[in-house]
């Protein structure tokens, strides 16, 4: 999360595509400051729950758009214009809820293709993989695909994953806009 943090200034519009308990969305509301602004999506009732619940706990709440819906709707929720400076996604499921509620390889697939045709220049998309189940194992596979086919000269993508830890930990792709 820090190197994502670090593309989020003062006042800001940024997307939390995956607001889950809501502890990246409080983060990402503390970066973009008072007059910046995040937008968090879960199609889960109990994830805008936690996230609302976390967000009022620290004084964030004014500060973040809360949505059910799927990520993959993204667009109509931004202000005409609006570029988000970060687009993130936690995928998988929601750690204390229902596992068989995950992400799904086309939905996510259709928005990290809209949030790139929409993420400001210089702007960042950080998309945190989770192979440890079937779905997001082929989820895992749809989107680094789908990401080796982006035009090098509009984007870097980089991947990174801990080679020496057991039972399949998070994979990171960090996809930044050149142009």
């Amino acid at each position: 999360m820090k190197i994502t943090l670090e593309y989020i200034g003062e006042g800001d519009t940024v997307i939390d595509a995956t607001a889950g308990n809501g502890h990246d969305t409080l983060l990402l509301a503390e970066a973009a400051g008072e007059s910046g602004k995040v937008i968090a999506f879960d199609i889960q009732e109990t994830a805008i729950e936690h996230t609302k619940a976390l967000l009022q706990e620290h004084g964030m709440l004014d500060r973040v758009k809360l949505v059910k819906d799927s990520h993959e709707h993204l667009e109509k929720y931004l202000d005409k214009g609006s570029r988000p400076s970060a687009v993130i996604f936690n995928l998988g499921y929601l750690p204390t809820g229902d596992k068989s509620i995950t992400t799904k390889a086309d939905t996510t697939i259709s928005s990290i293709v809209t949030a790139s045709k929409l993420i400001k220049l210089g702007g960042i998309i950080t998309l945190v993989l989770y192979s440890g189940h079937e779905e997001g194992k082929q989820e895992k596979e749809r989107i680094l695909d789908l990401l080796g086919q982006f035009s090098p000269r509009e984007f870097h993508v980089a991947y990174t994953s801990m080679i020496n830890q057991p039972n399949n930990p998070p994979e990171i792709v960090w996809i930044t806009r050149k142009k």
